[in-house]
Formats: structure tokens, sequence, C-alpha cells
């Protein structure tokens, strides 16, 4: 079969969806496996601190392990059968975009240990008040939560959506044990910190009233 004949095939529009179903699956591939890797961390922190490289290698194996296997088992389930419109195709972009720039916000202001969580495996660290963190204290956690959504509205297969579900679950299970470790190691400071900066969504800049 030569590449006019596969054209005729599939037109313009159902190669350029393809081409979404690809992101909203590499998208699936970077973000499903994150909580998966801190529920095998964070419930048994005692445990691995002083095994970083065990702790790393173990949850890495775990998490992109089975959602590596999964993607590949139900990839045509998953991602070939939609048909978005494009003001969904915008939308979804739009919410991938806005996690890459919220990703290097993170990136920036928390630095590349904190990141990848060498003090919860060290148990030293320090709140952080300062830059995103002064707004939000999960902004990387809401990031992949848009890239989620984002890569549902472009490939929004039912599966899809039941995954990214389950997937939000997980999130807010790991945000739990994430806090009450931090709450252990970090005490009052990280306490109050809590006190006054929300999880996700950013308390309005107050206005003063003029008399």
């Amino acid at each position: 079969m030569n590449q006019s004949h596969i054209y005729r095939l599939y037109p313009a529009k159902e190669r350029v969806m393809n081409i979404f179903g690809w992101v909203a699956a590499i998208i699936f591939f970077l973000q499903l496996p994150n909580p998966i890797f801190w529920l095998v961390v964070h419930p048994q922190i005692g445990y691995w601190r002083g095994r970083a490289r065990a702790a790393y290698s173990t949850a890495l194996v775990i998490s992109w392990g089975l959602v590596t296997l999964f993607l590949i088992l139900f990839r045509h389930v998953l991602f070939t059968h939609a048909r978005p419109g494009d003001l969904r195709i915008g939308f979804g972009l739009l919410l991938i975009a806005g996690d890459i720039w919220l990703f290097e916000r993170v990136r920036r202001d928390l630095g590349t240990s904190r990141l990848i969580g060498k003090p919860e495996l060290s148990g030293g660290g320090e709140v952080v008040d300062t830059g995103i963190y002064s707004r939000l204290r999960n902004p990387r956690y809401l990031g992949m939560i848009a890239s989620v959504l984002g890569a549902c509205l472009l490939a929004a297969t039912p599966l899809m959506w039941g995954i990214a579900a389950a997937w939000l679950v997980l999130v807010l299970l790991v945000i739990g044990f994430e806090e009450r470790e931090l709450k252990a190691r970090l005490g009052a400071p990280y306490i109050d910190y809590c006190r006054r900066v929300p999880r996700f969504i950013p308390h309005l800049p107050s206005r003063r009233i003029m008399s």
C-alpha cells in the first residue's frame, strides 16, 4: 500500500486527531505514574530514609512500569475513538500549556532537589513560602491535574475519563500523606503555612475600601 493510498483512507482531519491522541498518550505516560510513585514512598517514609537510591529505583519501576504496561495494552481503547471539536482541542492545549508554565515556576521557586523529593528522603528541608508557593501549596499537582484534564479533552474516550477520575483520587490521597509528613518533619512553621496558603485556588487580592 503506497503513501497516497493511505492518505485517501485517512483524510487530513483523521490524521490530526491521531496526533492529538498521541499528545494525550504522552501526557498520561508522564503524569499517571506520579501519585503511584509517591504512594510507594510516603506511607513508608521512615523505612526509605537513608535508602534514597532504593526508594527511587523501586518506586520508578512500580509506577512507570505499571502505567506503561497499561497504556500499551489498552492504547486502542484509550486514544483512538475521539473526535474532539476545535473548542475542545483549544481548551485542552491551553490546559497543557498551563501545566508547562506551572512546572517551570515550580522548578525555579522550589529547586530540583526539592522537586524530586530529596528532603523527604533525607529528613531535612524547610518551608518554602516564596514565589508561586506564597499563593499555592500544591502548584505542581495543580499543573498535573490541568494537563490530564487537557489530555482527556484531546482524546476523550470514556475509559480516559474513568482513569483520570481514579487518578485524581490517588493524587488527593498522596497530598494527604505528603502534608502529614511535612507537618511531622517541619512542625509549626508548616502548620502555620497551611493556615495561610490554600492548596489549589489562590486567594483573591484584597482591596482597601477608600473612605
